[in-house]
């Protein structure tokens, strides 16, 4: 396949790039910057831009199988303060490209405690979550909205707490929410769901938790 990967230069987005490249696909990675990915290879295209420019994004969408949206959110002051609309701005303007050109397999990031998987934080946990992270999640919320409403063939995966560990391919997907629960997962395992569902239609219209 060739696979444009949103917001590439870090974190789950680095992961999809690398383990999409080890399994033959095309990535066109797209990010601010793009090119500093030190990663070399023929099927690799690094494309520097803004998830919110929409000539950017209705060109790098132009001529790709699938979409992963990775977008994230440097920790800092304005995560906790807001506003925060990343998230649901450029979810708009992808849908709205990859409609425009054709395109239909969309798997998007965004997290445990999105939509309504935030009926399963314990209490505690959900005030700690609330204080840091509320504002955005209630963005990413509507970004899952948008996805929903997209007409696409869409995949939500919603991660729980992020480490930098190794891929191991050991981790559960959750989609019956009785079993939906916190934990950890490493960003090679969430980048590894992304890269082997990219073409698999089992977990079209699901909203997976994804954990050890």
């Amino acid at each position: 396949m060739k696979l444009l990967v949103i917001g590439a230069s870090r974190g789950i987005g680095l992961e999809v790039v690398k383990q999409a490249l080890a399994r033959g696909h095309e990535v066109r990675a797209f990010a601010r910057s793009a090119d500093g990915i030190r990663l070399s290879n023929p099927r690799l295209e690094k494309r520097n831009g803004d998830a919110l420019n929409v000539s950017g994004i209705s060109s790098a969408v132009t001529g790709v199988d699938a979409v992963i949206l990775t977008l994230g959110l440097r920790a800092g002051p304005g995560m906790v303060l807001g506003p925060v609309d990343l998230f649901s701005r450029a979810t708009r303007i992808v849908v709205d490209a990859m409609k425009n050109a054709g395109v239909k397999r969309l798997l998007c990031v965004t997290g445990f405690g999105a939509g309504d998987s935030r009926a399963k934080l314990g209490p505690l946990q959900a005030i700690v979550f609330q204080l840091l992270l509320g504002r955005a999640y209630e963005n990413k919320d509507a970004q899952e909205i948008i996805v929903r409403r997209s007409g696409l063939d869409w995949i939500i995966a919603r991660p729980v707490i992020l480490t930098n560990g190794p891929k191991t391919g050991r981790y559960r997907v959750l989609c019956d929410p009785k079993d939906w629960r916190s934990g950890t997962i490493s960003r090679a395992d969430v980048a590894d769901f992304l890269v082997k569902q990219a073409p698999e239609p089992a977990y079209l219209g699901k909203t997976p938790v994804l954990t050890y």
